[in-house]
């Protein structure tokens, strides 16, 4: 074939490919299909036929790789650009009041902006991966940091678009959406199971999981899956503007890339607007072709988002899932069971005779405490109501007194550990009781679970399974043994070779490089969270100067409440803990953090508050940008806050900042005023 031939081709290639991804894009999103099935076969055909006698020709946005791909051996860990969060939920009205009371304390303007109401899918969460338009790669949620790599199952879902429309995109972007099966496929799909003599599926959430797990991505183009898109990310070393100020924009843009998104979402100025919109969600909730089990309340602005922050790394505060009444279901407290986690807490639950709930099979359920089981007279052999939610973890909600029989037990709270037999204390200012034994087996498991955590010391390849073992074998005792491990002797458990045993070796080692603020949060003290081990840590520097201090020093480091710094002071007397730090000094952990020299930190005894909408900077980058030089960013405008920064749409803060008289700049005066404060050359020499 000539080069001109070729260049036909290759055109009528490209013709083929954009006439194709509009069809199905106007048959799957819009609903208004202007091609006949036969029109889009023939189409479809000639389009694989000349891909197949020119392969070079070939592009990875192609519609004939949604047919799928032959079988993988196994799904790829992949990180997202940023974590995917789990969100807290709601089931009554206070509690969405409680949701906004909290918010509020740290960006007052909130009950100003107003919120949007999304349906919320039940489904399995993804992040789609676009590189300049193109998608480069899907994945599962995960753990919400890591999940599994389903790009080719992905691109069999022919709503979901191979390549962006329109030009204005971040160049590296992940669209975060839900993947569902309508109720219409699910059972048309499992009629078709039934005439085949295959078994049928439970529910369209289970199947729609199922299918993008499927190592065959065939057998995925064949399950009737859709999507919905609501978020969009930029790689946060590299931030890139979207072009979006609000939540509803968002959506907006996400429809002008061809991503398909709910239409059914509403504005509301207050929380009274989202209670009315639930209630009328729930009166055509029956009428939808596909499941929900709530509305999603997002705080509309997306500045705020960045303001409000996320809660423990989990939850982010700018969202909440306002879901439906929740399911109930009738069975028999068989047992209660005591857990003893890492701080000693003992936590009973409820073990039950197997029962369906919502689509689900539930065994276990949380009780919470023994003051809770108390107060509700929950007895052992009790028939009980048991309510799930969603993904909530189910839950004892009261017995059903007047189905006893009088064989039912009261439980009272255990006077000794149930795992090492220690008597256990009870804080007069605590509901949970607790083991105080540092050597308790179960507190040694959880307090390495925990240790190993990622936002701890990090230590990849180290999981429950591992720690269990080593645990058994004698091979580790507390946190400073995992340092003296070697590769064969992990040889000699279970799931290790000569490659993962040198890993995690390796892994330990690069661990001991962690800065003093992660192993302080690694070593699970109580109430001592990831930003509290970052405030003393930044304020002592070094662990000797942690163990030569109090309670009381603790407590006066800017942020530190007087429990935290009471549990500080008493894990850091402790001998036995005094014992395992100095060991791991010993072989090499790192115990400080580290120490910017002065004319990097000109803002440093400085508190700031970022409102509006600064020209360059996002709230966040801004937030990184006053951190990185030492100065604090606070959330409310006090007495206390040194200096307020504004850009357009500054809200309440604006105001309180000139009602108390603190000084007001905008991004160019904080700019200006870093380097006015930076040490003199000479001084730094």
């Amino acid at each position: 074939m000539s080069d001109a031939d070729l260049a036909t081709t290759a055109r009528r290639a490209a013709e083929l490919r954009q006439i194709l991804e509009q069809a199905s894009h106007e048959y799957y999103v819009l609903d208004r299909p202007h091609l006949s099935d036969a029109e889009y076969d023939a189409l479809f055909r000639e389009l694989r036929a000349l891909e197949t006698a020119h392969p070079e020709l070939a592009t990875p946005d192609s519609p004939t790789h949604r047919v799928g791909a032959e079988p993988a051996s196994q799904f790829d860990k992949v990180r997202h650009l940023a974590p995917m969060y789990s969100l807290d939920n709601a089931f009554a009205p206070e509690e969405l009041r409680a949701w906004e009371d909290r918010n509020a304390r740290i960006a007052g303007e909130v009950r100003e902006q107003g919120y949007i109401a999304e349906l919320k899918i039940d489904g399995a969460a993804v992040a789609l991966r676009y590189q300049d338009g193109m998608l480069v790669r899907a994945a599962t949620r995960g753990n919400g940091v890591v999940g599994e790599e389903i790009t080719r199952n992905i691109r069999t879902i022919r709503e979901i678009p191979l390549r962006l429309s329109g030009t204005r995109f971040p160049a590296l972007l992940e669209v975060r959406g839900e993947v569902y099966m309508p109720f219409s496929g699910f059972n048309a799909m499992n009629e078709r199971r039934v005439a085949a003599g295959e078994a049928t599926f439970a529910n369209p959430r289970n199947a729609a999981a199922g299918a993008l797990r499927q190592l065959d991505a065939r057998i995925t183009a064949e399950r009737p899956l859709r999507f919905f898109g609501y978020q969009i990310m930029t790689d946060p070393d590299r931030p890139e503007p979207i072009g979006a100020a609000t939540q509803e924009q968002v959506l907006d843009l996400l429809s002008s890339w061809g991503i398909p998104t709910n239409p059914r979402r509403c504005l509301c100025a207050d929380l009274d607007a989202v209670a009315a919109y639930t209630a009328e969600v729930e009166r055509f909730r029956g009428e939808l072709d596909y499941a929900i089990d709530g509305v999603v309340v997002k705080v509309l602005p997306l500045h705020l988002w960045e303001e409000l922050g996320v809660v423990g790394e989990h939850d982010p505060r700018w969202a909440i899932a306002y879901k439906f009444a929740p399911d109930l279901a009738t069975t028999r407290l068989r047992s209660i069971e005591i857990n003893v986690g890492r701080t000693g807490s003992l936590n009973p639950f409820a073990v039950l005779e197997p029962v369906e709930i919502g689509g689900a099979t539930v065994r276990l359920a949380t009780l919470h405490n023994f003051d809770d089981i108390a107060r509700k007279d929950l007895r052992i052999g009790d028939m009980v109501l048991v309510k799930r939610a969603g993904e909530v973890i189910p839950q004892v909600v009261a017995p059903i007194t007047e189905r006893r029989t009088g064989a039912e037990k009261v439980l009272e709270p255990p006077a000794v550990c149930p795992v090492c037999g220690t008597p256990v204390e009870k804080p007069a200012d605590e509901v949970m009781y607790y083991c105080p034994n540092g050597s308790c087996p179960a507190r040694i498991y959880w307090g390495i679970v925990h240790f190993a955590g990622r936002a701890a010391m990090d230590i990849r390849g180290l999981g429950e399974r591992t720690i269990q073992q080593l645990i058994e074998t004698g091979l580790v005792h507390d946190v400073a043994d995992l340092y003296g491990l070697e590769a064969l002797q992990l040889l000699t458990l279970e799931g290790f070779a000569e490659v993962s045993a040198q890993n995690l070796v390796d892994a330990l080692e690069a661990s001991k490089a962690q800065p003093l603020s992660r192993l302080l949060f690694a070593l699970g003290i109580r109430h001592v969270g990831v930003q509290a081990a970052r405030l003393v840590a930044q304020r002592f520097q070094r662990m000797d100067a942690l163990l030569a201090a109090g309670a009381d020093d603790f407590a006066a480091v800017h942020g530190i409440g007087e429990t935290t710094a009471r549990a500080l002071g008493t894990y850091l007397a402790e001998p036995r803990n005094r014992d395992v730090l100095r060991r791991l000094a010993d072989v090499g952990v790192n115990m400080v953090e580290p120490v910017e020299r002065a004319d990097e930190v000109p803002l440093e005894g400085l508190t700031f508050v970022v409102t509006g909408t600064l020209p360059t900077l996002s709230r966040k980058e801004a937030t990184t940008f006053v951190e990185r030089h030492g100065g604090r960013v606070s959330g409310s405008v006090t007495r206390q806050t040194d200096y307020v920064v504004a850009g357009e749409s500054p809200g309440s803060k604006l105001a309180r900042a000139e009602e108390l008289g603190v000084p007001v700049l905008d991004e160019a005066e904080l700019m200006a005023l870093v380097e006015s404060r930076r040490a003199p050359e000479a001084e730094r020499t």
